[in-house]
């Protein structure tokens, strides 16, 4: 204690000034990064405009479809698409992946499908007595992995660890995976025999999950004709898009999309539509607790931030209005609400619940 009292009276404290606190307080104004110029706002436009026009080429219809692609690239995220067979879930996954100068592969999951075929493997060689690391198909900027639900339990789990923390393990190595990366997953809701739900964990990954449905007969026939002109039912994927975007690109929409403000209100909404999943919210949905077993977790506030940041700048917006999260929110929240077996018995969809929750809680 005596040393102390020494201590103190050779460096006493000095009074703080106001002045002072307000030299050392770091501001909102210089923590909060600048949001999109004109300029950047104008580049962003084009890019995109760039992108549809590569899908008018390849595939009649699918807005919807072709819009979630270009948001989950442009938001940073991860996309999985259902539908029955037959809808070219695999040419809007290829598309998306030409329509960029990036390193492209796919992979036909299989039961017999193993961790290494996917993320890669060490071989010995005799010649030099050493192991050599193999990396997989994983290891690219766009990953098609074609009926994921046909993989088995352990290449699932392979899957979540690149998904989640862009890397991959091979031998007890870490490899990152190439920037900017994106997996786009397409699965076949109505065959089991030889399939393996994915796991809440695994689901929670992807950003937006994309449900196709039938074209209408117009969109039929103008399929028809595109293929008829094309001479040829499958889309070349060695042939590089004249006007297809650079990686940099990608990575300048991404950089662009973060710096989209969002307003407290904005955020408060994307956290109310999550937790009014979860039977909380300033709006709770009366009797939801009988149709919902397990909410979106706040990774889906995340999502809905992400989506509604990258609509915004897809519109030439450097804010997010209400509606930008609104328009995405079944996209976001569909695969997060797991039902109850009642709710499943009763034929109960999960858009069903999200409609309800979205007319719940009050746009701000």
């Amino acid at each position: 204690m005596p040393d102390r009292v020494k201590i103190m009276t050779l460096f006493p404290q000095q009074p703080t000034t106001p002045a002072q606190t307000r030299a050392t307080t770091p501001t909102m104004a210089s923590a909060t990064p600048a949001g999109p110029s004109k300029d950047d706002l104008a580049r962003a436009r084009t890019l995109t405009d760039r992108i549809r026009a590569r899908f008018a080429d390849t595939l009649v219809g699918q807005t919807t479809l072709r819009e979630a692609l270009i948001v989950a690239l442009v938001a940073g995220g991860h996309i999985l698409i259902e539908s029955v067979p037959g809808l070219a879930k695999t040419t809007a996954a290829q598309t998306l992946a030409t329509s960029v100068s990036g390193t492209f592969k796919r992979v036909q999951c299989t039961p017999d499908l193993m961790p290494s075929d996917l993320v890669g493997t060490q071989v010995f060689d005799f010649s030099t007595q050493r192991f050599s690391t193999q990396i997989g198909p994983i290891h690219a900027n766009f990953v098609l992995l074609d009926e994921i639900n046909r993989s088995n339990a352990k290449t699932q789990s392979a899957m979540l660890e690149a998904m989640a923390e862009g890397a991959t393990t091979i031998g007890g190595e870490r490899i990152a995976l190439p920037q900017p990366f994106m997996v786009i997953a397409t699965e076949n809701p109505i065959e089991e025999e030889g399939t393996f739900n994915l796991p809440e964990a695994q689901m929670d990954r992807f950003m937006i999950k994309a449900v196709m449905t039938y074209p209408s007969a117009d969109e039929e026939r103008r399929m028809l004709d595109m293929l008829s002109r094309r001479g040829s039912d499958t889309l070349d994927t060695s042939t590089p898009s004249h006007d297809a975007i650079s990686l940099q690109d990608v990575q300048f929409l991404r950089a662009a999309s973060r710096r989209v403000h969002a307003s407290d209100a904005v955020m408060r909404y994307a956290v109310d539509l999550a937790a009014t999943s979860r039977g909380a919210g300033t709006h709770p949905v009366q009797g939801l607790s009988s149709l919902v077993r397990l909410g979106a977790s706040p990774r889906a506030s995340i999502g809905l931030l992400r989506t509604g940041q990258a609509r915004a700048l897809l519109a030439g917006r450097d804010y997010v209005i209400p509606e930008d999260i609104k328009d995405f929110a079944h996209e976001v929240l569909r695969h997060r609400i797991i039902l109850t077996f009642e709710a499943l018995a009763d034929g109960v969809s999960t858009d069903q619940v999200v409609d309800s929750i979205v007319e719940a809680v009050p746009v701000p």
